[in-house]
C-alpha cells in the first residue's frame, strides 16, 4: 500500500515542518488497509478507562489539576453518556454528594470544596448534575441557588459586555460561553445579563475567520466624566483558535433570540459566515493525517478539535451556511453502516475522514483516547474525542416540526418575568434534533455512540430533562 503524499513544507526546513513531518510519519503507520473498515470502536476498553477514574481516582499527575475537579467528573460522566452507559443509583448518588461541596457560599461553583467560584468549573458541576442529578432532596437539581448565581454572574459582567471568569481574573470567551449555558439551564436568563454582550462575542472575530479569547475595548471619556464604550475599534486580542472559535460560535447561537427580540432599533453585531466556514474547512487534515482537526492554523492535529472544530459544523448549518444538515422528512432506513454515503453532503467537511482519525489514530491500546499517537489517553481527549465522533455520525439540526411541537406544550407559569425571552430561548435550544435514518457510522453500527446537542456537550435527553424542571415544563419526546 502506497503512502499518501506528506504536507508541502516549501523546502524550508524549520521545527515546525520537521515536527509535522514525524507526526506524519507515525500517523502514516495507523492507516487502515482499507478505509471503509477501520479498526471497531473500544468500547470496553474506554468503558473500563473511565470507570478506573471515577472508582479508584486518577493519577498522580493529575495534582495539577486540583482547580478543575468539576470537570474531571464532567469529562467521566458525559464519556458514559456518550457510549450509551448510566451510573447505577449509588454512584450516582456519590457523585451528586461530591458536586456539591464545590458549590460556593456566594453562588457558581468552584474547583474544589472551599475553592473560589468560577464560570468554568460551574458550567462543568451544572453539567454534570444534568447527567446524574434529580429533583428532590439529595437530588442535587434543587439544592443549586440560582439566585445567587444570578448575582454571581452579574457580579462578573464588564462594561463592553464580556464578563470575568472569576472575581478579579480575566475576561475569556470560553467562560462567556460557559456562562450562557447555565444559564440557559438553570432558567435565568435576563436582558441586563446580556446586554452587550453579543457584540463582545462578534468583536473577537479575527481576520482569519476564527475567534480569539477576547477582544480590547476603547472608551471616549465625556464632559460629565462618564464614559462611552467604542463599538469601532474593538480589536481582537490573539490568533483564531478552534476552541475558543466553538465557545464564540455556540455563545453566538445562544444570543440569537435575545437579538431577535431586541430588534432592529440598536445597531446589530456581526459575525461573517463565510470567513468563519473557510477557516473551518480549511483545519481537517489532509489524507497524511487521517483527516483530524488541527486548532490552529500550521499546527498540528488532535483529536481533541474533532470537537471543537467539527462541532461547529451543525452550528453554522442553524444558520443556514454548509450543507448536509436540517430535514423534517422521514426516512424509511435505519442508521446507515459503512459503504452507504451516497447521500451525505461532504462538500464542506469529510465526516468519514473524522471518523477514521479518531478509530484508527485517537483511541490508546489500553483504553481511553487521545490527542494522537503515541501519546497516553486521559479524561479530557476521551470525552472530546468521543463526541468529535458523535458529531460526525449524527445529524443534528434545527428542526421546525421539532420547535412546533414543543411550542405547542409550552406552559406560561405566573409570575415570571421576562417571558418572552425564556420562551423562545427554551424553544430554540429545545428544537435541536436527531434527523431520523441520518445517522452515517463509519465501520458499523457498532461504532455508534450516543448524540450530542450540539450547544451544550451533553446528550439530547440530559438537556431536555433538566432544562424541563427548571423551566417547569413537560414535554413529551415524540417529535
Amino acid at each position: 500500500m502506497s503512502h499518501p503524499r506528506r504536507s508541502p513544507d516549501d523546502h524550508y526546513v524549520t521545527d515546525t515542518s520537521e515536527l509535522q513531518l514525524e507526526i506524519e510519519l507515525i500517523l502514516c503507520k495507523h492507516l487502515p488497509t482499507n478505509p471503509e473498515s477501520p479498526p471497531p470502536l473500544q468500547r470496553n476498553q474506554h468503558l473500563q478507562f473511565l470507570v478506573k477514574n471515577l472508582v479508584q481516582g486518577f493519577p498522580s499527575r493529575y495534582i495539577s489539576q486540583d482547580a478543575s475537579q468539576p470537570w474531571l467528573l464532567f469529562w467521566t460522566l458525559q464519556g458514559f453518556s456518550v457510549l450509551g452507559v448510566a451510573l447505577d443509583p449509588d454512584n450516582k448518588q456519590k457523585a451528586i454528594d461530591t458536586i456539591m461541596t464545590w458549590q460556593h457560599p456566594d453562588g457558581g461553583f468552584g474547583g474544589g470544596p472551599g475553592q473560589q467560584a468560577h464560570l468554568l468549573p460551574t458550567y462543568a458541576a451544572v453539567c454534570a448534575l444534568a447527567i446524574v442529578g434529580r429533583p428532590g432532596p439529595r437530588g442535587g437539581w434543587d439544592q443549586i441557588d440560582r439566585e445567587k448565581m444570578y448575582e454571581f454572574f452579574m457580579s462578573l459582567k464588564q462594561p463592553d459586555g464580556s464578563f470575568l471568569v472569576s472575581h478579579d481574573a480575566e475576561v475569556d470567551v470560553r467562560g462567556i460561553y460557559c456562562l450562557l449555558v447555565v444559564a440557559h439551564l438553570l432558567d435565568i436568563l435576563t436582558p441586563d445579563l446580556l446586554d452587550g454582550t453579543p457584540a463582545f462575542v462578534a468583536s473577537c472575530q479575527t481576520y482569519e475567520g476564527g475567534f480569539s479569547c477576547v477582544s480590547q475595548p476603547y472608551f471616549s471619556a465625556e464632559a460629565d466624566e462618564s464614559t462611552i464604550l467604542l463599538d469601532a475599534i474593538r480589536p481582537p486580542l490573539g490568533e483564531a483558535h478552534g476552541g475558543y472559535t466553538f465557545c464564540a460560535l455556540a455563545s453566538w447561537i445562544m444570543l440569537q433570540p435575545y437579538l431577535k427580540l431586541r430588534g432592529r432599533s440598536e445597531p446589530q453585531p456581526f459575525v461573517n459566515y463565510s470567513k468563519l466556514m473557510r477557516w473551518l474547512v480549511l483545519l481537517q487534515g489532509n489524507e497524511i493525517e487521517l483527516g483530524g482537526f488541527r486548532g490552529r492554523t500550521n499546527k498540528l492535529v488532535d483529536g481533541c478539535y474533532s470537537w471543537w472544530v467539527g462541532g461547529c459544523f451543525a452550528l453554522l448549518a442553524s444558520q443556514g451556511i454548509g450543507g448536509g444538515y436540517g430535514r423534517d422528512v422521514e426516512r424509511a432506513a435505519e442508521a446507515q453502516d459503512e459503504g452507504e454515503w451516497d447521500d451525505v453532503d461532504e462538500s464542506v467537511w469529510s465526516k468519514s475522514w473524522l471518523q477514521g482519525y479518531i478509530l484508527c489514530a485517537g483511541q490508546h491500546p489500553s483504553g481511553g483516547l487521545r490527542d494522537k499517537p503515541p501519546k497516553p489517553a486521559d479524561s479530557y481527549h476521551t470525552l472530546y474525542c468521543l463526541v468529535g465522533l458523535s458529531a460526525a455520525q449524527h445529524n443534528v439540526y434545527l428542526s421546525p416540526a421539532r420547535r412546533a411541537h414543543v411550542a405547542a406544550q409550552w406552559r406560561s407559569p405566573s409570575g415570571y418575568a421576562n417571558e418572552e425571552l425564556r420562551k423562545t430561548s427554551f424553544l430554540e435550544v429545545l428544537s435541536w434534533a436527531e434527523e431520523e435514518g441520518g445517522s452515517h457510522v463509519l465501520g458499523g453500527s457498532a461504532n455508534r455512540v450516543n448524540a450530542t446537542h450540539p450547544i451544550f456537550t451533553l446528550t439530547m435527553t440530559h438537556t431536555e430533562a433538566f432544562m424541563s424542571h427548571f423551566y417547569r415544563q413537560a414535554i413529551s419526546r415524540s417529535k
